[in-house]
């Protein structure tokens, strides 16, 4: 039956948009589809399992209902993460925390203007609320005002210069700008506090590096690159030139344009990155051109 409910609901909204019906029908028929969701995930055994412990949300401590909200973020129920926030704040919580934890989860959720809005209510209370700052600076950079996400970062890092996240951040704002000077200097910054800040899952890689495109990303990561050269910082360069790599930039070309990558380009560990990466792509070609015939 959840199926043919959720079905139901995406007929509903293709209806909607062929009979022109209202942005707010709309958003209505989008709200059915998300409760349907909701309801769905609340039939599975993990929520059940949850069910059965979670705290009243009219008696308990504001703290308890805040933990709660965690745990269920991190189990992936956003919408009852928030609702237990939200208990938590009519018990008289931290303010601050838990707007920004919404907004935060709203964000995740892909629902935007939500958190915009959110994180607009955080900064109103606090306007040193660093964290405030940096989160609507991403929902900027989402919305592709790039003047306001740079100047919301830049407000952040000054309110909190040893985040490595809020540099990273500014960066990849710069670095969206055009700014490749000033996406360098925030780079250098981050791997200040934290030279590991680009490896793996670190720090360095905020929510705002995600907005980058692909080829994006791809020449972020070529910067990274070039700052990794001149610190002689073998690995971290060929962890940053390999993502570049497998982006689609032609290393080949790009390590002639820089002095400090020019130095490793008869690394035969980059030989063999190059050699990689041509081989799939002629692949990819091959796989193409057999695809259309």
């Amino acid at each position: 039956m959840q199926g043919v409910r959720i079905s139901a609901a995406a007929a509903i909204a293709g209806t909607a948009l062929a009979f022109g019906m209202t942005s707010g029908a709309i958003a209505q028929v989008s709200e059915i589809q998300q409760q349907i969701a909701r309801e769905r995930m609340h039939d599975s055994v993990q929520w059940a399992a949850i069910e059965q412990h979670l705290p009243n949300r009219l008696t308990s401590a504001p703290e308890e209902l805040e933990r709660e909200g965690d745990i269920l973020r991190a189990r992936r129920f956003p919408e009852d993460a928030n609702d237990y926030y939200n208990f938590a704040l009519q018990n008289g919580g931290d303010a601050e925390v838990l707007l920004d934890k919404i907004g935060l989860t709203a964000l995740e959720m892909k629902d935007v203007p939500w958190a915009e809005a959110y994180f607009r209510r955080v900064v109103r209370i606090d306007r040193r609320n660093a964290d405030g700052w940096n989160n609507l600076g991403t929902v900027e950079l989402l919305n592709g005002r790039i003047a306001f996400a740079i100047a919301d970062y830049e407000r952040a890092v000054r309110l909190e210069k040893g985040r490595v996240v809020f540099h990273c951040n500014l960066a990849t704002a710069y670095f969206e700008k055009g700014d490749t000077r000033g996406a360098r200097m925030e780079m250098a910054a981050a791997l200040k506090l934290d030279p590991l800040a680009f490896e793996g899952d670190g720090d360095g890689w905020g929510a705002a590096t995600h907005v980058l495109s692909a080829e994006g990303r791809g020449r972020f990561s070529l910067e990274m690159a070039k700052l990794y050269a001149r610190g002689d910082a073998v690995d971290q360069m060929l962890h940053a030139l390999a993502m570049a790599s497998e982006a689609g930039l032609d290393l080949r070309r790009e390590m002639r344009r820089d002095a400090a990558l020019e130095r490793y380009a008869s690394d035969p560990r980059i030989s063999v990155m190059m050699h990689n990466t041509e081989a799939l792509r002629a692949d990819g070609k091959a796989a193409g051109g057999a695809a259309s015939l």
